[in-house]
């Protein structure tokens, strides 16, 4: 399984943003916090903030807040919004796959570490990837 950078750099800034729910942050502050080429961020808090998973605010103290609490937001959220299907086979999505003969049962097997995959992204929440002293404020980064 490959884990894009897209959805790396997504998740850092989403945690960056869940650090403290209560302010904007601008795109320059998160890419400086979390060692991200800024110009990549853009374009993945782009794609972030068109699913919902960031809002954002133009002007003098505009910047970036999560779109819903911390807690509500799973890393298969933030995966699915920045690359689509988890898992592809040579660019296709998995449920169309199938293979003649003594092959008939690999597409079931990929299928399965797909559903996997997901089934642990889907329960790791911002919330429960942020250190122990840095807990977000319940409601606080919802729209």
């Amino acid at each position: 399984m490959h884990i894009s950078a897209k959805a790396d750099y997504a998740a850092r800034a989403l945690l960056e943003l869940a650090r403290e729910p209560s302010r904007p942050l601008s795109c320059e502050a998160i890419a400086s916090a979390q060692q991200i080429p800024f110009r990549f961020l853009k374009s993945v808090v782009g794609e972030l903030r068109r699913a919902g998973l960031v809002r954002s605010r133009r002007g003098c103290e505009g910047g970036y807040w999560l779109g819903r609490p911390a807690g509500e937001i799973t890393l298969l959220d933030v995966a699915r919004a920045v690359d689509g299907d988890l898992i592809t086979l040579r660019g296709e999505p998995l449920d169309t796959l199938a293979y003649p003969g003594p092959a008939t049962g690999l597409p079931g097997i990929w299928r399965r570490v797909e559903a996997d995959a997901a089934a642990v992204l889907g329960g790791v929440t911002l919330a429960s990837l942020l250190p122990a002293d840095i807990e977000p404020l319940a409601g606080q980064g919802a729209a």
